[in-house]
């Protein structure tokens, strides 16, 4: 039956019901729709191919059996964000892993484990420096030492968090969730907005792995507030600021905030907040550079800085997996290029022609 997957995709595509009656011509009523989505009925096979079609998936995937679910969805968003929108990448986020996992499988590559630390989720009970120590101890744990993360995504992914780079609503910055299969395992997953910039995308993704990773305990901390704070943590360790910026400052010029920024990957702004945190800027300092922000625009969305990080926070593993597989024969052209969100003459050029900064 193809009740669930069918309104997955309708989900996914911002479809309602008569929304996708128009998008097939109405070759079939909304009321029928309906009735495939509750399993009362099944379409025929040219009904099932315009469905996929329209859907922008294939017949394969409407008739496939993998039964997955959310579970723990933390969204990062605005309060204006509506019901729908978060339904909608709730279910885009369920079609991309569905496809993550597939090709795992064909290529008999098991899932990376969850690297979670034993004594995770760390405790913040009493104030925000407890999610610190939370960051410096998930480092220790992972061995990253007090360096700047030159990838996040990359660090992540290789141990055991799936993150996934999707066109979102701007008023949702990312989500954390749990994916839930048939067999019982668990997966843990972070959904990042593409659309948004990359200091911007890489604060979001430390964010969302502070809700992985942290318990907030009683009514004095602020679960938000926390995640903030473990961001910053582990994007701009105390030690690496101490070594760059100095304990105290009064005072800091452009050019050395914009170098700072470059090397630890993040906004001026939340390097500002950082050291206000740590007590490295005085709170005069802290106050007229924010004063600066503001006057030039910054703070206002899309909240965008000059010399913006030009390398993107990419998931790249998925797609590493899609084109083995294609090579190794494990998956067709047609559903490499599903997979991949292109078409197969942009999938023969990627797989038949270096890149054109090779060639140059």
């Amino acid at each position: 039956m193809i009740g669930r997957r069918l309104k997955l995709a309708r989900t996914a595509a911002g479809l309602s019901l008569r929304g996708l009656e128009g998008a097939i011509g109405n070759l079939v009523t909304a009321q029928a729709i309906g009735k495939y989505e509750r399993d009362e009925s099944m379409p025929g096979s040219s009904v099932l191919i315009t469905l996929a079609d329209a859907l922008g998936v294939s017949v394969d995937y409407l008739v496939g059996d993998e039964e997955m679910v959310l579970e723990a969805v933390d969204f990062r968003k605005k309060a204006s964000t509506s019901k729908r929108d978060e339904a909608q990448v709730e279910a885009q986020v369920l079609r991309m892993l569905e496809g993550y996992l597939q090709v795992e499988e064909l290529l008999g590559l098991p899932s990376v484990d969850w690297d979670k630390p034993r004594d995770a989720p760390y405790p913040v009970v009493n104030d925000l420096g407890e999610a610190d120590r939370g960051a410096r101890a998930l480092r220790d744990h992972w061995g990253l030492g007090i360096e700047p993360v030159p990838d996040l995504v990359e660090v992540l992914e290789g141990r055991g968090v799936k993150v996934l780079s999707v066109a979102l609503a701007d008023s949702i910055d990312g989500l954390t969730a749990r994916v839930r299969r048939t067999r019982g395992d668990t997966l843990p997953v972070i959904v990042m907005n593409s659309t948004h910039w990359v200091e911007r995308q890489r604060f979001t993704i430390a964010h969302e792995l502070g809700h992985m990773v942290l318990s907030v305990v009683g009514k004095r901390v602020d679960g938000e507030k926390a995640a903030h704070r473990f961001a910053g943590a582990f994007l701009m360790p105390a030690e690496a600021l101490w070594s760059e910026v100095g304990k105290r400052r009064t005072s800091v010029g452009w050019r050395e905030l914009f170098e700072l920024k470059q090397l630890f990957g993040v906004s001026v702004q939340a390097l500002t907040y950082r050291c206000k945190d740590l007590g490295i800027f005085s709170r005069a300092l802290f106050g007229r550079l924010f004063d600066e922000y503001k006057r030039l625009g910054w703070r206002d969305p899309p909240y965008e800085e000059p010399l913006a990080i030009r390398k993107g926070e990419k998931p790249r593993r998925f797609k590493r997996l899609c084109l083995r597989a294609l090579a190794e024969g494990a998956i067709s052209e047609p559903k490499a290029a599903e997979l991949l969100g292109i078409s197969v003459r942009e999938l023969d050029r990627r797989m038949n022609e270096p890149p054109e900064s090779v060639t140059a």
